[in-house]
């Protein structure tokens, strides 16, 4: 079983945390993000740190320990750093461009894909075949990452689609004659 829990939350200088019952509210150069945590763990500030603790011994509380302190530690990251995913665009002819609030995506449909960017993200497209997503909000900036990713996933043969930076593609080979 992970321990995660039992670490402490390191509050770096720049962002102020506030504790309020189980709301934990972090503010940084990024914006400003809350999480509310359930009945089964207790939360504290004790100087530059967030330490969060089991209620009782069940094993929803073991489970939710694990998790407020993640979600804890992503707050405090992304109103600091922030968070960033990058896509790749591989096909010939698949493209994409920022339009205003708007990502413009050319994946080899009949029509081009215009998806509206959400609040709190900023999308950059350095190149017509690189996508970044940057964002505060960890959560919002992966869900934004797997909506563009799923309008043409990565297919086995050729390779074309939208795939992660980081993302390594299993290949298969064609038929034979």
């Amino acid at each position: 079983m992970s321990r995660v829990g039992n670490n402490p939350v390191e509050v770096p200088g720049g962002v102020d945390v506030k504790v309020d019952g189980r709301t934990v509210t972090a503010k940084g150069k990024l914006g400003q993000l809350s999480y509310t945590s359930t009945d089964d763990v207790a939360i504290a500030l004790d100087g530059g740190q967030v330490t969060v603790k089991p209620v009782d011994n069940s094993k929803q509380a073991r489970a939710m320990w694990g998790t407020a302190r993640a979600r804890i530690q992503n707050l405090v990251i992304g109103v600091n750093e922030g968070f960033t995913k990058n896509l790749e665009i591989t096909g010939v002819g698949y493209r994409a461009a920022v339009q205003g609030k708007t990502l413009n995506l050319q994946l080899g449909y009949s029509h081009d894909i215009n998806y509206p960017i959400p609040e709190g993200l900023t999308v950059k497209c350095e190149r017509p075949t690189a996508i970044s997503i940057h964002g505060a909000d960890k959560q919002l900036v992966g869900q934004m990452a797997a909506v563009v990713r799923a309008m043409r996933g990565p297919e086995p043969y050729k390779g074309k689609g939208i795939r992660y930076a980081d993302e390594q593609i299993i290949r298969k080979e064609g038929k034979k004659k």
